[in-house]
């Protein structure tokens, strides 16, 4: 929970609350502190059941890197994966597979500027488990072993994680940043580091960095999960009672942030930035840490403030000629202790000088004129629905949200009252907050005038960029105009649906006892399928889906059908533009987007009990009612032409571009992988609203699914109303179109030079025929599964060519039974023909030897762990199920789908292995900087 203060004048409020009351700990969470100073927080908490969340946070990050040790922070974040005293090098890793822990989407840390914080999400099905997690936790805070060996083997890899970030942005942000954080040393100590340190540090400065602030008075154990809270203080004070103090620690001071002296500008441009960015950075100020009514109050203000000013935002993007494509307002917490606020846009490559002028317009108007009752009390329903959703399902929250709120309180002290008091905080409070205290906060903009202005972008010289004192004057020229007018309020209908349509009737009903669902067939040919669950209390999610799509149009219809959904989003429904429907739609949490893929066209949608039937309203009108609006199409083709007139520039991108024509043959009607200003050029708005309608004006062969929290009997009239209602054609059939569009055949190899920074990427596709089957969909699975773990031990560890990367496969059932297997390598252009010998290498063995056996454990014990998680959670059942009806699935390999994981063998993994890459079909591309060439 972020919390901020502004300095309050005259406050109105209720004479019982207290606006100095301290807001407290959520009594629910149990805490304590060793004789040796570090603190833990433990919570009970069922979601998911028989899982915990475990985390060491150490409170110090770059921030307190001495000069000789510029990204050794990150570093010895690194290093506690590569040997502690009860685990040899990567056995860590290993173990926490075994028991179902995958390495980087569930193992993981990360370094900040303050702090360094490893996540450990530990499998309780074996009750050891957290016994050995807890092992893990204590060995990453005092046992770390830093062999020279280890460090050295290292430090390719953290160079291979710094090549990642380069480019473009990398360089325009690096002079950003001293302006930004002008008078601190946050501009020098960025968490990545230099790279000159890191080839070149003796390994005893990252040692004396682990000596200096891994200590136990900066350090916090926090456990949030299916856990008995009293055995695992017990564990705690095992593990960490025994780490003893430092006897002369150094001082972890907090760095100090001045106010900026003046205002100040930077306008950078590099040639391979795609879009144009500018920004308006104001002081940062101290943040109020006193956790007071008071305190939580202004925060309210604040994201009310925001909330109206970020709506009008979007309101100037949806113009016919918009002086922006994204534009937003919000608070950064960059540097502890203190905030900054930041208006930023972007014209894509369109007109700087414009945008920034809108920019510095849109804020002059709030300061003079405030805003508007309509927009005030929009803004509050739409906050107290938030929270509202939130306490309906305060049971049913994540154990990994709840320990993130512990993380920001041992750092910072943000209030975790839980979300029981909250709520009844916001209760209290919003009401008493006036519209006069809101407009009233905008002063404080005028007043911090010092700024800092930027503008970031392409090295076009046909852009007319200012000077920086042509910004100066620009922002000064608007503030002095005197023709600003305040905001006009546009008045919203009350409804969604004037009239509610003719409805239909329940003609069938069936039970799907696998399942456990219900099967309703309406009167006008609509299928539903029902699944209520218990996962959460306030939450129904739904789906529908039949096959068509855009493989029905040809060549020239590629770009209307490509974007006619989007295109109507932009114009909204019945007689609702997008700015009208938010305005009707504040306080709902309610949405719906109609889609049409390739092969399948739908819509999807959630909502909370109270706004099931605003779901169903929307549904109807999405597939009944889209609307027609010349003003805001253009507006659309516009912002599209401007975000990707020079995307080329960035060399991924042109080397994607490439790759892709290649890749499919320069087939006409190839995915459009990369959007090209041009693309939109092609469209005809008459032509995508026909296309948009063709795909859903008649709705038979459409089945929906609902998840969640609905009762049947309550659900079922509704469904009649709305769905019920959907205009059919009987007998009508809906089949997609095979367009022949396939991958290239044998073996091709691309090479392709662009770009300053030496960097790299390998991709490789194996592809071809093959008929489809559940299990053979589950062995490609399993065989990407083990090539990843392979991937990390070899190429990673040992070749020490990447920081990441890996494989994934599928088998695809639609258009025809056909695999696809894709290598994804991004390296250094030295290590080019390593890498990929390398892999060709694993592929061998795996048709040859088939995997070990431990590789296919420990992909297992993953997987399972992955389904008891996920089976807790509604959107994954909606999946599931949409899925077997649209492919005709087996419904028992989901329901059991354990059974099916256990049945796997080493052979099956082997076979797989033989067909893709004994195939014949390889595909290899590979992007080499310009230099290289």
């Amino acid at each position: 929970m972020l919390l901020v203060c502004f300095q309050l004048s005259t406050i109105t409020l209720p004479a019982q609350v207290n606006l100095q009351e301290k807001l407290p700990l959520n009594p629910k969470v149990k805490t304590g502190q060793l004789k040796n100073g570090l603190k833990y927080y433990i919570l009970e908490n069922k979601m998911p059941e028989k899982r915990a969340e475990l985390r060491l946070v150490v409170n110090a990050g770059s921030i307190n890197e001495d000069e000789d040790q510029l990204g050794l922070a990150h570093m010895a974040e690194h290093m506690a994966f590569n040997g502690t005293k009860n685990f040899r090098k990567n056995e860590i890793i290993s173990f926490l597979q075994d028991i179902g822990v995958g390495f980087g989407n569930d193992l993981n840390a990360y370094t900040s500027f303050n702090e360094t914080v490893y996540i450990l999400p530990i499998p309780l099905q074996n009750k050891e488990n957290l016994e050995k997690g807890m092992q893990v936790l204590e060995d990453w805070a005092h046992q770390v072993s830093y062999m020279d060996e280890d460090i050295n083997d290292e430090r390719a890899i953290i160079l291979e994680e710094s090549r990642l970030g380069k480019g473009a942005d990398d360089r325009l942000y690096r002079q950003l940043y001293p302006k930004l954080f002008a008078g601190s040393r946050y501009a020098e100590r960025l968490p990545i580091g230099k790279d000159s340190i890191i080839s070149n540090f003796h390994p005893d400065a990252i040692r004396r960095f682990y000596k200096d602030w891994y200590r136990p008075d900066l350090m916090a154990v926090i456990v949030v999960g299916d856990i008995d809270t009293d055995e695992v203080e017990a564990m705690i004070k095992k593990h960490f009672s025994k780490i003893k103090k430092a006897k002369k620690p150094r001082e972890r001071a907090e760095e100090k942030m001045p106010p900026y002296e003046a205002s100040s500008v930077l306008v950078a441009t590099d040639h391979e930035a795609i879009a144009y960015s500018i920004g308006i950075s104001y002081p940062f100020f101290p943040a109020d840490k006193s956790n007071t009514l008071e305190s939580y109050r202004n925060y309210l203000i604040e994201s009310l403030l925001f909330r109206m000013f970020n709506q009008r935002l979007q309101e100037l993007v949806q113009q016919e000629n918009a002086p922006f494509v994204t534009g937003n307002i919000g608070s950064l917490d960059w540097v502890r202790g203190y905030k900054m606020y930041m208006l930023n846009a972007s014209p894509g490559t369109g007109d700087v000088r414009k945008a920034l002028n809108a920019l510095a317009e849109e804020m002059e108007r709030a300061i003079r004129f405030g805003f508007t009752g309509p927009e005030f009390e929009r803004a509050k329903k739409s906050l107290i629905a938030n929270y509202e959703r939130s306490y309906n399902n305060r049971d049913k929250t994540s154990s990994a949200e709840l320990v993130d709120e512990l993380i920001g309180h041992f750092l910072e002290g943000e209030p975790v009252p839980g979300i029981e008091k909250e709520f009844e905080y916001v209760q209290q409070l919003l009401h008493g907050i006036t519209l006069d205290e809101v407009n009233r906060k905008m002063e404080w903009f005028k007043q911090n005038s010092n700024r800092v202005i930027y503008i970031l972008g392409p090295d076009k010289a046909e852009a007319n960029l200012p000077t920086e004192a042509e910004v100066l004057q620009s922002i000064a020229a608007v503030e002095s105009r005197q023709d600003i007018q305040p905001y006009e309020e546009k008045r919203v209908s009350g409804s969604l649906m004037e009239e509610l349509p003719a409805g239909g009737k329940v003609v069938n009903k069936t039970v799907n006892e696998q399942y456990n669902a219900t099967e309703i067939t309406l009167s006008n040919g609509v299928k539903v399928t029902l699944k209520p669950t218990t996962f959460k209390n306030d939450e129904i999610l739904m789906s529908a889906t039949r096959f068509g799509g855009k493989s029905l149009y040809g060549e020239a219809d590629k770009y209307n059908a490509e974007y006619a959904v989007q295109i109507v989003s932009a114009m909204g429904v019945g007689n609702f533009s997008p700015t009208d429907l938010r305005k009707m739609l504040a306080g709902k949490n309610v949405s719906v987007s109609p889609s049409i893929s390739t092969l399948t066209e739908g819509v999807r949608g959630s909502s909370v009990k109270k706004d099931l039937e605003t779901m169903l309203q929307l549904t109807y009108l999405y597939l009944t009612n889209p609307r027609k609006d010349t003003a805001l199409f253009n507006s659309f083709i516009n912002r599209n032409k401007l975000q990707y007139a020079n995307i080329g520039a960035n060399p991924q991108v042109a080397f994607l571009d490439t790759m892709y024509a290649v890749l499919y043959q320069n087939h006409p009607l190839a995915p459009v992988a990369i959007p090209k200003s041009s693309n939109f050029e092609k469209v005809n708005l008459d032509r995508a609203l026909e296309i948009y309608k063709e795909r859903f004006a008649d709705a038979a062969g459409l089945h929906f699914v609902f998840v969640g929290s609905f009762d049947e009997a309550e659900i079922i009239p509704l469904l009649e109303q709305y769905l019920g209602a959907l205009p059919t054609v009987p007998g009508t059939t809906h089949e997609f179109a095979d367009n022949q569009v396939r991958m290239v055949k044998g073996k091709e190899f691309l090479k392709f030079h662009k770009g300053k920074e030496k960097q790299s990427l390998i991709l490789a596709f194996y592809n071809g025929q093959a008929p489809y089957s559940e299990e053979f969909e589950l062995n490609i699975a399993a065989l990407s599964e083990i090539l990843n773990i392979r991937i990390i031990e070899e190429l990673r560890e040992k070749v020490q060519g990447i920081y990441g990367g890996g494989t994934s496969g599928a088998l695809s059932k639609y258009p025809t039974g056909e695999f696809n297997f894709v290598l994804q390598l991004p390296c250094g252009p030295e290590k080019v023909d390593t890498l990929i010998k390398a892999s060709r290498e694993e592929f061998r063995l795996m048709m040859e030897k088939g995997p070990d056996p431990s590789y296919l454990k420990k992909v297992k014990e993953q997987w399972k762990e992955s389904y008891r998680a996920n089976i807790q959670q509604n959107n994954y059942w909606l999946e599931q199920i949409t899925q077997h009806i649209i492919l005709g699935k087996n419904p028992d390999r989901f329901v059991n789908y354990e059974k099916y994981v256990d049945a796997l063998t080493e052979k099956d993994i082997q076979e797989a292995a033989k067909l893709v890459f004994g195939s014949n079909n390889e595909f290899i591309a590979v992007l080499m900087p310009e230099e290289d060439q």
